[in-house]
């Protein structure tokens, strides 16, 4: 018996000229499946002819909204049999987004696969929950580092240590941006949630995922272009510092000409994660179409340290702060 092939999978995608975007193409061209419809306000997406040259492309909300719901309508029509009906919404909008994005997914009888910051504030999450609750369908977000090898080793590693353990933990990171930052809606902390959010919240969610729950969360430093602070949780005591100004760059990385700087360092030893993001989009993708994937709940604890952080009232230089605080102007 010829065995019968498996129809692709209909993805749709809000965000098509964002920075992350082609990784989500790749992860559905990779996967198998195929991209049916795209939309971007900005029209310079030439990155899908890559990838889906076939894809329908929207510039208003209002028509691709429209296309969704003439998919969907045709799929349950008694006359029609649809294959071409989306059952999947990739989001790489801003984050303020998100939310809007999430629930015209949902609306849509499609399930939504969100780039993190899923949302801006907690009680976004509770209510999506209840709209998922609605319409029986899932919505999923980019937690890809928790796929990475070398964290995933490490919460191992921390797993099998012994129990009444607490770690030391320092995190840095200093991702060089230009005055463009300020202009675009990163720059806004309305629309984007601030530095923290913005930079920060993958590295938050992959330590609390490590390491366990909040027990505290100081923040010492909190400007549009720098954070830091230090957060306790069940297993460790992380001083942070997060940065998009290219002077806090080490003067030796920056003699390099390099505008990027990351270090994570437990009990003094470095933890080396720098290489193996090429196809971790990929493989969050093959976890959600086999029915795992991190949805709301997995993402909620990040969400609320970053909106803590983005609401908090610096303490400045008092009890354990980060080592580079010691050269930053106050």
């Amino acid at each position: 018996m010829i065995p019968q092939a498996v129809q692709p999978i209909n993805f749709a995608l809000i965000g098509a000229a964002g920075y992350v975007a082609p990784r989500h193409m790749k992860a559905i061209r990779d996967t198998g499946n195929q991209l049916v419809c795209a939309l971007d306000p900005y029209d310079g997406v030439g990155i899908i002819d890559s990838y889906f040259p076939n894809a329908d492309f929207f510039i208003e909300p209002e028509r691709f909204d429209r296309h969704l719901d003439k998919l969907r309508r045709l799929s349950i029509s008694k006359n029609h049999l649809n294959p071409m009906k989306v059952e999947y919404v990739s989001i790489c909008s801003p984050n303020y987004m998100h939310d809007s994005h999430i629930r015209l997914a949902l609306r849509n009888d499609a399930n939504a696969i969100c780039e993190k910051p899923i949302v801006l504030n907690p009680w976004n999450l509770d209510a999506l929950k209840e709209i998922e609750k609605e319409t029986e369908k899932k919505i999923y977000t980019i937690l890809q580092l928790r796929l990475h090898p070398a964290i995933k080793a490490l919460r191992e590693q921390i797993k099998k240590g012994p129990p009444e353990k607490v770690y030391d933990l320092d995190l840095t990171y200093i991702t060089s941006r230009g005055s463009w930052y300020y202009r675009s809606w990163k720059g806004d902390v309305a629309k984007s949630g601030g530095i923290a959010t913005n930079i920060g919240v993958h590295f938050f969610d992959m330590l609390s995922w490590i390491f366990g729950g909040v027990q505290d969360n100081k923040v010492h430093l909190l400007k549009e272009n720098k954070a830091a602070g230090l957060l306790l949780l069940e297993k460790a005591r992380i001083r942070w510092f997060l940065s998009i100004d290219y002077n806090d760059i080490p003067k030796n990385i920056r003699e390099k000409g390099k505008r990027t700087y990351r270090s994570l360092t437990l009990e003094g030893q470095d933890i080396e994660f720098s290489e193996g993001f090429t196809d971790l989009h990929t493989e969050m993708y093959r976890d959600i179409l086999s029915n795992r994937g991190f949805g709301l709940a997995d993402a909620k604890q990040s969400i609320v340290i970053v909106h803590h952080i983005r609401n908090a009232k610096p303490i400045g230089l008092k009890g354990d702060y980060h080592p580079f605080l010691k050269e930053i102007s106050f």
